[in-house]
């Protein structure tokens, strides 16, 4: 006779854990380890870089936030791999309108503490005659506005690279890059990007972990001050109060998430309802969905308008399993 057999439907949970900082090392027992090796990772890069080149000399804007911060350590790092004076290094400090007290005075501890070489060049009068020459109001608070200072400043640090027969590093990160976050040709290019392929969120790890280590103790203090400063380009005016007014994940959206979101769309190509449904899971009790589906929506859109960015970057070192180098892993459809 016929056997007949039914099975329900119904929808069951997802179990497994959905780690919310896929980047980011979680072993207790090899964290020291792991920080130490992707610092290396990334002086030897730039060592290489310095050794074909034949430049005498490095220099990087330092403008006390996490990614010019570590970009410094890695400048440091490498140098003391080719055993070159780390007074060869010409970390530059160039204020404008936007910038704090707090992010400058971290930017010459900095340069201070392991031994750069460390200036000082106010921009604003500059940029002002920029402004004026282009016939932009003082009083403009546009796109225009922001991206002349990211502008001036790579003019600046270009120029002393060629006055000094050296290289500028860059400092933007994997995370920025995705998103489109920096000014095209502005900060957007260097001669070596050493934060290429390293996200926002494993930057912020990085940072606290090199804390931790005893070759930078003496930095240990600037280090954390760093961290907790709010993530900002500091192109707009300070607050009454002298504060930055300017808050980097208030315009493009939490790290958090677009790193997560960044991680599935580049190791595995998930559709965009598959990270959503991951990303509600491991982010449950975070974000509300509605807030997830908002910045994921905002990442695809940058994701995609923003390429032209990314299809002229400088080269870099690759560190991790994934970069958006159009010389490498990338190729935009």
């Amino acid at each position: 006779g016929t056997v007949s057999f039914s099975q329900p439907l119904r929808a069951l949970a997802l179990r497994r854990f959905i780690d919310p900082a896929p980047f980011i090392p979680h072993d207790p027992d090899h964290l020291s380890e792991r920080a130490e090796e992707l610092l290396s990772i990334q002086a030897h890069g730039l060592a290489r870089r310095l050794r074909h080149t034949h430049a005498q000399k490095l220099v990087v804007g330092l403008s006390g936030g996490l990614d010019s911060t570590l970009a410094l350590l890695v400048t440091v790092r490498a140098f003391d791999r080719l055993g070159l004076d780390r007074k060869g290094i010409h970390a530059l400090s160039m204020p404008c309108f936007g910038t704090t007290q707090r992010t400058r005075s971290n930017a010459e501890i900095m340069a201070r503490e392991v031994g750069a070489d460390f200036r000082v060049i106010d921009i604003q009068k500059a940029t002002l005659q920029h402004m004026s020459d282009i016939g932009l109001s003082v009083e403009d608070r546009s796109t225009a506005y922001e991206n002349a200072q990211a502008r001036e400043r790579t003019q600046v640090l270009m120029d002393i690279a060629n006055a000094e027969n050296g290289l500028v590093v860059g400092t933007g990160d994997l995370s920025e890059s995705a998103l489109g976050w920096a000014t095209y040709n502005g900060d957007h290019m260097s001669m070596y990007g050493v934060n290429c392929s390293i996200p926002k969120t494993l930057i912020r790890w990085m940072i606290d972990a090199i804390s931790e280590m005893p070759a930078f103790a003496p930095s240990r203090a600037v280090l954390q001050d760093v961290l907790d400063t709010p993530i900002s380009p500091e192109l707009l005016p300070p607050d009454a109060e002298g504060k930055i007014a300017q808050h980097t994940e208030d315009l493009v959206g939490p790290y958090a998430l677009h790193d997560f979101f960044l991680y599935y769309v580049l190791r595995f190509g998930f559709r965009p309802t598959k990270i959503y449904t991951l990303a509600c899971r491991a982010f449950a009790g975070d974000f509300e969905p509605e807030v997830i589906k908002k910045w994921l929506k905002t990442f695809y859109r940058r994701f995609f308008t923003q390429q032209f960015k990314r299809s002229c970057l400088p080269d870099g070192v690759k560190v991790g399993s994934v970069t958006l180098s159009p010389r490498g892993d990338w190729r935009m459809p």
